[in-house]
C-alpha cells in the first residue's frame, strides 16, 4: 500500500498535484483505526448481515467497526481491515482522478457520463460516503450531479438505468396512488421533487427520463441544504410523451403513448398531490420542469392548499432577482434603485415570467405593493418571445404576459414583434436577461448594443440551461463589453482573463443558491405555505451576502464552495419571514413560540444546528427502525 501511494504522490507531482491531496490523505491515515461516531445518534435496524451491506442508507462498507460486524452478523462479509470515512473519501478521490486521466483525451460527453456513472455507483451503495464526497468537492461535482451533466443523463437515462431511485406514478396508476405511496420504505419524507418530464432544462419532452432532474435537485437539497437523505423522494409523473424518438426507442422505459392533456392530465396531478399529502402531511413538494402551459396553472392550483412551490417559476425568479439586486449594487447604487432599472427579457415561458413577476414586486415594494405600483413597475420591462416584442397588438396573447405588453405609442414605442436588436438599441436597457433556451441569441451585435450612455456597467444574464443553450458565453460577453460589465449564467462558465491581471467574473446564477435554503427554511419553520414574502426574503438575503468589495469587482453570487453557508442564511431568512407572516407552526425541535423568541442570529444558529451532515452512526439491531 505504501509503495503504491508513494508512486501516486510522485505521479501527482508530475501532473500539477491533481491527485496528491487525495493520496496524501489516504497515506497519512491510520488504516487500523475505525471511524469514531461518537455524538451521532444510534440507529435501530431490523436487518442483519448482507441486507445491511446492500442498503445504501445503512451501509458503511469497510468502515463498519468490529463491534457492528459481530453484533449484526457481518463478520467474514467484509475484508478484515476497518478504515475511516476520511480514508474512504480519499480512496474514492484516487479512483476519480484515475478516471479523469483515462478519459481526458476523449469526447466531453463520454467523459461526463463516465464521471456521473462513477458517482452514481457510489450513491447506490453508500449514501453517507456519497454525500461526504459531494460536500467536500461541491464545486467540482455539482456540475456532474446537476447542470450541465444532468441534462445529458436525462437524454440517455433509459440506457443508463441500473437501480431504481425514487418513485414513478403513471397514467396507468389512476385510483391506486394513495396506496402506492406506502410502497416507499421511509416513514418520513420532508422534501419531494417531482417532474412530468415535459420540459427538461432546454431539452424539451424527455418523458420518464426526466427523473434525473429530481434526483439531481435532491442531491443538492442534501449536500447544500442539509436535508436528511433518508427523507427525500424524487418522483416522475409519467403521463406519456410526445417525443417520437423516445416512443420509437426500444430501450425507452416510460409509457408508450402521447401525453395526457386537459382534465385527464389534471386528474393525475391532483391524485398524486392528494396521495403524498395523505401519507406525509407536512412534506414540501417542489415542482420541476413542467412545460409552460402547466407550470403557472399548477402553481395557482396548489400553492394556497399545499406546502409547495415551483422552482422554475419561483426559484429561478429568486436567483434572478438576487442577481439584479447585486447588479444594482455593482453600479454603485442602493438596492432600492431596482425600481429604476430597464430590463429586456428574452423568453416568455414559465421561468421568464416568473422572474419578471418577482422583480416587478420588488420594484413596487418601495412604494408599497398595490395594483397601481405594480402597473407602474411593469413599465420597466420589455418582453420578447419567439415572435419578437410582445405589444398590446399581439393576437391570442398569453394571459400571463398581458400585464407587460408594450404600447406601440410613446417615446420608447416599438412595433409588434420587434426584433431583439431593435429593442436593445431603442430601450438602452440596464439589464439584458435571457431565459429563452436559444443558445447564442445574445450575439455580437446584441452585446455591442448594450454599450450605451445610460449605463456604464451593463448586466447580461444568460440563464438558460444546459451550457449549450446559454444565450452567450462569459468569453463573448467580456470580449465585447469589456471588464466593466456584470455577467451571470445558469450553467457554469469560466472566468475571463482580461489582461494586466484583470479578471472578468463569470457568476453562476443557478437555482441551487436558493431552493435548498427555501426548502430547509420552510421545513424548520413548519410553514403552512410557501409565500412570495418568504421567497423575497430568500432572494434579498442572497443578494446581501456579497461584500461591497466583491460586488465592485462584478461578483454578485457567492462561490459554490460556500453553498452550505448560503443555504443556512437563506433558510434562516425564510424561517424569519414565515414567523413574521404568522405561517410558522414549528417542528418537534422548536415550536412556534420558540421561533418567535429567537433573534435573527439565534435563528441562523438553529438552522445550522439542524442541518444534516454525513457521518456514520452506530447501528443497533432491533425489531423497529427508529433512532434513539
Amino acid at each position: 500500500m505504501a509503495s503504491r501511494l508513494g508512486s501516486l504522490v510522485r505521479e501527482s507531482a508530475k501532473n500539477g498535484g491533481r491527485i496528491g491531496s487525495w493520496a496524501r490523505s489516504l497515506a497519512s491515515a491510520d488504516l487500523s483505526r475505525a471511524y469514531s461516531s461518537l455524538g451521532n445518534r444510534p440507529i435501530l435496524v431490523d436487518k442483519r448481515g448482507a441486507d445491511i451491506l446492500h442498503d445504501p442508507w445503512l451501509n458503511k462498507g469497510t468502515a463498519h467497526p468490529q463491534v457492528e460486524r459481530d453484533s449484526l452478523g457481518m463478520r467474514g462479509l467484509l475484508p478484515p481491515n476497518v478504515i475511516s470515512l476520511d480514508q474512504q473519501v480519499a480512496r474514492f478521490g484516487l479512483s476519480f482522478r484515475s478516471l479523469e486521466r483515462k478519459t481526458k483525451d476523449g469526447e466531453s460527453d463520454v467523459r461526463a457520463l463516465a464521471q456521473w456513472r462513477l458517482l452514481n455507483r457510489l450513491h447506490d451503495r453508500n449514501e453517507t460516503l456519497y454525500y461526504r464526497v459531494l460536500i467536500d468537492n461541491i464545486k467540482e461535482f455539482a456540475p456532474i450531479v446537476y447542470t450541465p451533466t444532468v441534462g445529458l443523463v436525462c437524454q440517455n437515462y433509459s440506457g443508463l438505468f441500473r437501480r431504481t431511485r425514487g418513485m414513478y406514478f403513471s397514467a396507468k396508476d389512476k385510483g391506486l396512488m394513495a396506496s402506492m405511496v406506502y410502497n416507499w420504505p421511509s416513514e418520513r419524507v420532508d422534501v419531494i421533487v417531482v417532474t412530468d418530464g415535459s420540459r427538461i432544462l432546454g431539452l424539451g419532452d424527455l418523458g420518464v427520463q426526466g427523473i434525473g432532474i429530481p434526483i439531481g435537485k435532491l442531491d443538492l437539497y442534501v449536500a447544500a441544504g442539509g436535508i436528511n437523505p433518508a427523507r427525500v423522494l424524487p418522483v416522475c409523473l409519467d403521463v406519456g410523451t410526445n417525443n417520437t424518438a423516445l416512443l420509437e426507442n426500444p430501450l425507452y422505459l416510460g409509457l408508450r403513448q402521447p401525453r395526457l392533456e386537459g382534465e385527464e392530465y389534471l386528474a393525475v396531478l391532483d391524485e398524486f398531490m392528494e396521495a403524498v399529502y395523505l401519507r406525509w402531511p407536512k412534506v414540501i413538494v417542489q415542482h420541476e420542469d413542467f412545460q409552460n402551459k402547466w407550470a403557472f396553472s399548477m402553481l395557482k392550483r396548489y400553492r394556497n392548499k399545499y406546502r409547495m412551490f415551483n422552482d422554475d417559476v419561483q426559484g429561478t425568479a429568486g436567483v434572478a432577482l438576487a442577481g439584479i439586486l447585486g447588479s444594482v449594487r455593482a453600479m454603485g447604487r442602493p438596492m432600492s434603485d431596482i425600481s429604476k432599472m430597464r430590463v429586456v427579457v428574452v423568453g416568455a415561458g414559465s421561468a421568464g415570467l416568473g422572474v419578471v413577476n418577482m422583480v416587478r414586486e420588488s420594484m413596487a415594494m418601495a412604494e408599497g405593493v398595490s395594483a397601481e405600483t405594480l402597473k407602474k413597475a411593469a413599465e420597466n420591462f420589455w418582453i420578447l418571445d419567439k415572435e419578437g416584442l410582445v405589444t398590446e397588438e399581439r393576437k391570442d396573447m398569453d394571459p400571463d404576459v398581458k400585464d407587460y405588453a408594450r404600447s406601440v405609442n410613446g417615446s420608447l414605442a416599438l412595433p409588434e414583434g420587434a426584433a431583439l436588436l431593435d429593442v436593445v438599441k431603442k430601450v438602452k436597457p440596464d439589464v439584458l436577461l435571457g431565459l429563452s433556451g436559444v443558445g447564442g441569441i445574445f450575439n455580437k451585435q446584441i452585446l455591442e448594443a448594450m454599450k450605451h450612455e445610460r449605463n456604464h456597467r451593463p448586466a447580461v444574464f444568460a440563464m438558460s440551461n444546459p451550457t449549450s443553450n446559454a444565450e452567450c458565453s462569459s468569453t463573448d460577453c467580456f470580449k465585447i463589453l469589456g471588464g466593466n460589465c456584470v455577467f451571470a449564467s445558469g450553467s457554469p462558465f469560466p472566468d475571463v482573463d482580461l489582461g494586466s491581471g484583470a479578471v472578468g467574473k463569470a457568476n453562476q446564477g443557478n437555482n441551487m443558491y436558493l431552493f435548498p435554503g427555501i426548502g430547509l427554511g420552510t421545513y424548520l419553520a413548519g410553514a403552512r405555505l410557501v409565500t412570495d414574502g418568504m421567497l423575497h426574503a430568500a432572494a434579498e438575503r442572497l443578494a446581501s451576502m456579497m461584500s461591497a468589495e466583491d460586488v465592485a469587482k462584478g461578483v454578485i453570487f457567492p462561490p459554490v464552495t460556500d453553498i452550505r453557508a448560503v443555504a443556512k442564511e437563506v433558510g434562516a431568512a425564510v424561517v424569519k419571514a414565515a414567523v413574521d407572516e404568522d405561517l410558522a407552526e414549528g417542528t418537534w425541535s422548536a415550536d412556534v413560540r420558540d421561533l418567535r423568541a429567537m433573534s435573527q442570529d439565534e435563528i441562523v444558529e438553529y438552522v445550522e444546528r439542524m442541518m444534516w451532515s454525513p457521518a456514520y452512526s452506530p447501528l443497533i439491531y432491533s425489531k423497529s427502525k427508529e433512532s434513539i
